[in-house]
């Protein structure tokens, strides 16, 4: 697929279409944007997570946002349209970005980041983070996009081996970044925990401070142990 094929894939007027959103128990200080993976949705995120929470998700001042991906054609699932954030050859860490889907899509979530920041929460208030492609695309907006939010979750992830957000790195003289927390299935037979661990040393390397944790329990999905570490760790981020 050339660059001309990739800008008729996705065109600029694409958009997200309506997130849903838990309220706070109280009046928010702080905002947690979840971004699902390829072929799911906001609203099964948000009952996934539910479940494995045994009940809804929320926090006392943490408004939290599952946006939905617009349906676009995914080459790596034989050009048939799907819920995605940007378009990919195949799912292989070896397998180069599709640049230009990938800004669109993330100058598109930065929109959300922006009506935020507009009513009043500090990026420093605000952490995104995803499952799988949703980890990935969140990946690029906190280290290529917006440098300046509190934290970035990336679970059952990776970034492509000659990434853009290495290159971007690369040249950038910041010298402090969103914190990082990866967590990933030992038993992932989608993304192999190799690839999660390559995109951790890779982003540690070039400043990106955080943790990554191997999870025994899971494979290519979130599990209560997921649940539990990306839960206090959101809480200790955003007190």
């Amino acid at each position: 697929m050339t660059e001309v094929d990739d800008e008729k894939v996705f065109p600029l007027r694409i958009h997200i279409p309506r997130a849903n959103i838990v309220k706070s128990e109280r009046p928010n200080t702080a905002t947690l944007i979840l971004f699902h993976g390829s072929g799911g949705n906001g609203e099964d995120f948000k009952q996934w997570l539910d479940i494995l929470n045994r009940k809804e998700l929320r926090f006392p001042h943490i408004k939290i946002i599952y946006p939905t991906a617009p349906i676009q054609t995914y080459t790596a699932n034989g050009g048939l349209p799907s819920n995605i954030w940007f378009d990919r050859r195949n799912v292989s860490i070896d397998a180069p970005e599709l640049k230009h889907s990938i800004d669109i899509m993330c100058n598109k979530a930065s929109e959300l980041i922006h009506r935020e920041i507009a009513g009043g929460i500090p990026p420093s208030r605000i952490i995104i983070g995803g499952f799988s492609m949703g980890g990935c695309l969140a990946l690029h907006l906190a280290y290529r996009f917006k440098r300046g939010l509190g934290g970035c979750i990336a679970i059952s992830s990776f970034l492509s081996e000659k990434s853009l957000v290495y290159e971007s790195l690369k040249f950038d003289s910041s010298t402090k970044y969103p914190e990082l927390l990866m967590l990933h299935g030992i038993e992932d037979n989608v993304v192999p925990l190799q690839w999660g661990e390559s995109t951790f040393n890779k982003l540690q390397t070039l400043g990106v401070k955080g943790r990554m944790l191997a999870i025994n329990s899971a494979s290519h999905d979130i599990d209560e142990t997921n649940l539990k570490y990306f839960k206090s760790w959101v809480k200790d981020k955003l007190r």
